[in-house]
């Protein structure tokens, strides 16, 4: 059963010769074009647009519901979290169909599943993301690292032990990772502007 925002892949898009996957089109232009067709009124500020080969991730902040109380601050932690689960539930149901049509276009236009989430107050919520298995070879210092998670019980499989060491890296070397894309970046600006070789 396919979930919300997905659609048939295009075709040709997905497997080529002997199972290799092809390279999508480049995405350099996709944080623009979504921001440009999402609707003005369904976020507070503009959204957060994370791109990978497979995937296009969309998160935006909703305005939060009113304090319960007489005054502001007033109500539990509870309640400001039930309010917040409430609203993005709120949203997603709203926009629902809208969604599923501007995840089709981009889709068709980047050949990479859209998917959505919405941030309220301090409540994160993400709803259509891609689990997408990714293939690699360990040797066996690698293998003993991620035996030593399962074993310890943080992860239930060497997969899910994995993706929590890329999680982890992912917390704790953000501002590195921020410079390699931002080196990236500029590579690919000079590549497009060299000579035309064709």
């Amino acid at each position: 059963m396919r979930g919300e925002g997905t659609w048939p892949p295009h075709r040709g898009w997905g497997r080529g010769r002997g199972g290799a996957q092809p390279e999508p089109p480049s995405a350099a232009d996709a944080a623009g074009w979504i921001r440009g067709r999402l609707p003005d009124d369904w976020f507070v500020e503009p959204p957060t647009i994370t791109v990978d080969r497979e995937e296009i991730l969309i998160v935006g902040a909703i305005p939060p519901p009113e304090p319960s109380g007489d005054a502001a601050g007033e109500g539990t932690e509870a309640e400001r979290a039930a309010a917040e689960q409430g609203r993005i539930a709120r949203f997603r149901e709203q926009t629902r169909d809208e969604r599923i049509g501007i995840a089709q276009q981009i889709e068709h236009r980047y050949r990479r599943h859209a998917s959505w989430g919405a941030t309220c107050g301090e409540t994160r919520e993400l709803f259509t993301t891609q689990s997408v298995p990714v293939m690699t070879r360990l040797r066996q210092p690698q293998r003993v690292v991620l035996d030593t998670l399962v074993d310890a019980g943080v992860a239930r499989s060497r997969s899910e032990a994995l993706a929590w060491c890329v999680r982890l890296v992912g917390e704790h070397a953000e501002d590195w990772l921020d410079e390699l894309r931002g080196a990236m970046s500029t590579v690919e600006d000079l590549r497009r502007k060299g000579p035309d070789l064709g």
